[in-house]
């Protein structure tokens, strides 16, 4: 996966609390495991007027011009502002890759439903923490606000607005050393590929007839 880098990006607020995976991405596209192409299906049934199924044309549907992210300037937001217990409902990986094809790199809620927590780490997005009244104050400032952006800075841990405040996050060490790295499970295996190698050429001198 690509490294996480410090970025400046737009806000787009989802002003809704327990906001679970079917509503991320429905059902019905769960059907491929390669991680691209679900951008255009991310809140698909919040984000048409119409309904969806897999083979679509959705350039053709009908969009639902009161929803956030089919207004500008939110179609480029990179960070996404929830309510709590945000992702909740099934497992299923393909709400991270639906929010990360979309261009959601962050999102930012008071809590996080525990499986799409870990997923969001496994797969390059950040899903941040802070607290309820933090997040409120938030929400408060994006009102009547067409253009608003925040700064993440993961190796700092904080997240600041452009008058400078700063609101600290926490994060687990070592799930901050893969994200500024770039490593999901493959690449952390990886990292291990010389004592991989040396460990099977010594089991196959050992036993050669299962090589």
């Amino acid at each position: 996966m690509n490294k996480f880098e410090n970025f400046n990006g737009i806000v787009a607020a989802l002003d809704r609390s327990n906001i679970d995976t079917d509503a991320i991405i429905p059902k019905q596209y769960l059907k491929s495991i390669k991680r691209s192409g679900f951008g255009i299906n991310l809140f698909d049934d919040w984000r048409y007027l119409d309904p969806g199924e897999p083979g679509d044309d959705h350039s053709q549907r009908r969009l639902n011009p009161d929803f956030v992210l089919n207004r500008e300037p939110f179609k480029a937001a990179e960070i996404l502002l929830a309510r709590e217990n945000f992702a909740c409902g099934s497992s299923r990986e393909h709400a991270v890759w639906a929010l990360m094809d979309f261009g959601i790199k962050v999102v930012i809620a008071p809590s996080f439903a525990d499986i799409f927590y870990n997923n969001s780490f496994k797969n390059g997005l950040l899903p941040i923490a802070l607290d309820e009244k933090v997040v409120d104050q938030l929400f408060s400032d994006m009102k009547g606000q067409q253009d608003y952006r925040l700064n993440v800075d993961l190796e700092r841990q904080l997240v600041s607005n452009a008058e400078g405040v700063e609101m600290a996050f926490k994060i687990d060490e070592f799930r901050k050393f893969c994200l500024l790295n770039g490593l999901d499970d493959i690449g952390l295996t990886m990292q291990k590929s010389a004592q991989i190698k040396s460990f099977e050429e010594q089991y196959y001198q050992k036993l050669p007839w299962l090589r």
